[in-house]
């Protein structure tokens, strides 16, 4: 079972997941559900998707996950998995054999990113140049080598509401940080999990009022 629109109180509990597949409660604009996405695609695990309301969420679904948070992982057997990071690890070490694989530099690149929200336009700035240079040392497309591993995908999803914020122009200081965010645009899992900037703009428009569309454009 996938559902795209997103499923809400009274909606009735989806059947168990099937052996040969995990399921993913997610909602279609979290960023933190994408990365999730993005190494299940990645990693070509076979995953159905549920989307939660996170408004008007279903009761099965926060005797799953009392916290409520997406994404949240559930096995065949009935595990369940939450918040971004763990998800990303369970599945590396319960698929080892796909790429993408975790690796040092990328947890201490996730630490960095981490650092981005502020807002501040000066941290920002900093931020974004420490990811450059990090690339210039480097000298390969993505942040540990010529092919992508699991950093890339966890910071992909704030590079893709870059535009949305109107910050695009910040990286015309950054220009191994440009290239790295086209060789991502190529990338079949970011293909497969990515919204346009008009998608994104409106639904947080609705968000920032208190008033997200979840479904926004279905």
């Amino acid at each position: 079972m996938s559902t795209e629109k997103s499923v809400i109180k009274g909606t009735p509990e989806p059947g168990p997941v099937p052996k040969d597949s995990i399921r993913l409660y997610s909602m279609r604009f979290c960023p933190y559900a994408q990365r999730t996405r993005l190494v299940l695609h990645a990693k070509g695990i076979k995953f159905d998707t549920i989307n939660i309301h996170l408004r008007n969420k279903p009761e099965w679904f926060l005797e799953k996950n009392p916290l409520g948070m997406v994404p949240t992982l559930e096995t065949p057997a009935g595990e369940v998995i939450y918040e971004s990071p763990i998800t990303c690890e369970y599945l590396d070490e319960a698929y080892p054999e796909k790429n993408p694989a975790k690796n040092d530099a990328g947890q201490q690149m996730f630490l960095l990113k981490g650092e981005d929200v502020s807002g501040l336009e000066a941290e920002l700035k900093v931020s974004l140049t420490k990811l450059d240079e990090h690339l210039v040392k480097k000298k390969t497309k993505f942040f540990d080598g010529d092919t992508i591993t699991m950093i890339d995908y966890m910071l992909w999803p704030f590079f893709e509401r870059i535009e949305m914020g109107d910050l695009e122009p910040f990286l015309d200081n950054t220009p191994e940080l440009k290239k790295w965010r086209a060789h991502m645009l190529e990338d079949p899992a970011v293909k497969a999990t990515i919204h346009s900037v008009e998608s994104h703009k409106a639904f947080f428009k609705g968000y920032a009022v208190e008033k997200p569309d979840y479904d926004y454009g279905l």
